[in-house]
């Protein structure tokens, strides 16, 4: 397999290998067709790409006429891992070189316990999904729920994971695993993973809204994640939606995130529980001491009016967010993600109609607001996605 390290030795070896993670196993001439070389450059070019351990020769193509061409695939021995980091669990996953799943797990955790505990249980993970196998890993990839400084490759005052501003997460988990590491927010991770194998395979500019105990957005432009000038592009979760509202993990007042992330949503069903608003959500919180946003939408399904209050109330907020950003933005889809997305039909409902009602219809002619179809796998192949793109890279 490929060393630790090698990379392609120029921009016709990336394309090849892009391809191949993203279309599968390919003939020399189908190959040469999509990257418009000649047959003897492809063959040259392939033949270096095994030699660099990236792929194999799989067999013959099916005839075009002529002599059968051979059949390129990645190596069998590439592996990705993707590490999608949450406030309150870990999801860790084995990619093989075209993302796909060959193993799983994920634990809780919190990450206010600081970067040294967390980064131990990933570790751990990790171990866990290669134990008997032991194949070296070609590259790392890591979300965490944070502003991620793409120049130092670090976390920068993230505000509900003390401890880990600057913390250089790359150097231990490079260390520890053995193979280059690239960071990247969990919400353009997630981004990633739709782009490589969910609904948004064929969209070239799209909004991915992740709700879970934060609220970001991953932008995607031409294909591409966009992460602004220093990396905190998309952090929609501290928009101002109430003057007069809570205080948020960031400091400032009446955030988005404060109003209708996981937290908040659990915060304010407990209210209601303790105030007698809610007998349903009173009845679980006795029983289970805590309450989240799959309480909050088990109540609604029952008919609970406090908790289809929770929803609508909610997913109104965040609509006339989004209606701001599609008139601004005008993506071709918006997708959304995450934990609170759970909630499902109800809260994408409410969303989309104050998005459609409230956009400009130009922008919203055609505009398709859609559930993610990946659910806990979004990150872990975001992950992969984007250790791939560096490790597929020249440079």
């Amino acid at each position: 397999m490929a060393r630790v390290g090698t990379r392609p030795e120029n921009r016709h070896q990336a394309r090849l290998l892009r391809l191949l993670r993203d279309s599968g196993p390919q003939s020399r001439a189908e190959l040469g067709d999509a990257v418009e070389l000649s047959k003897s450059k492809v063959a040259i070019e392939v033949e270096r790409l095994a030699d660099l351990g990236f792929v194999d020769v799989v067999g013959l193509a099916a005839s075009r006429g002529g002599r059968r061409s051979q059949m390129v695939a990645l190596s069998r021995n590439l592996r990705f891992v993707g590490i999608d980091i949450g406030a309150t669990s870990i999801d860790v996953a084995v990619l093989d070189g075209e993302l796909n799943l060959l193993g799983q797990d994920r634990a809780d955790t919190d990450v206010r316990r600081g970067p040294g505990p967390v980064l131990e249980q990933v570790i751990d993970l990790v171990a866990k999904l290669r134990v008997g196998r032991g194949e070296p890993v070609t590259g790392v990839g890591v979300g965490v729920p944070g502003p991620v400084s793409q120049a130092e490759g670090a976390l920068v005052a993230p505000p509900i994971m003390p401890g880990w501003s600057h913390f250089p997460i790359r150097d231990m988990l490079g260390a520890a695993l053995g193979a280059p590491v690239m960071m990247d927010n969990d919400v353009n991770v997630m981004a990633l993973g739709e782009l490589h194998s969910g609904t948004a395979r064929s969209v070239r500019d799209l909004l991915f809204v992740k709700i879970g105990t934060g609220i970001g957005c991953g932008i995607v432009v031409g294909g591409e994640i966009y992460r602004g000038v220093n990396g905190s592009a998309g952090d929609i979760g501290h928009i101002q939606v109430d003057g007069h509202g809570h205080v948020c993990a960031c400091g400032n007042t009446g955030c988005l995130e404060a109003a209708f992330g996981g937290a908040a949503l659990a915060r304010d069903a407990e209210a209601a529980a303790r105030s007698g608003r809610s007998d349903w959500l009173a009845e679980r919180l006795a029983s289970s001491n805590v309450l989240s946003a799959r309480d909050i939408g088990a109540a609604a399904d029952a008919g609970d009016p406090v908790s289809i209050g929770l929803v609508r109330d909610g997913g109104n907020r965040l609509g006339k967010v989004l209606a701001s950003l599609v008139s601004f933005f005008n993506p071709g889809l918006v997708v959304i993600g995450g934990g609170v997305a759970g909630l499902g039909h109800p809260l994408l409902a409410e969303i989309r109609s104050v998005v459609y009602r409230r956009s400009l219809p130009l922008a919203t002619g055609n505009l398709p607001i859609v559930l993610s179809e990946l659910g806990g796998t979004a990150g872990v192949v975001g992950a992969g996605r984007l250790i791939s793109d560096s490790v597929f890279a020249t440079t």
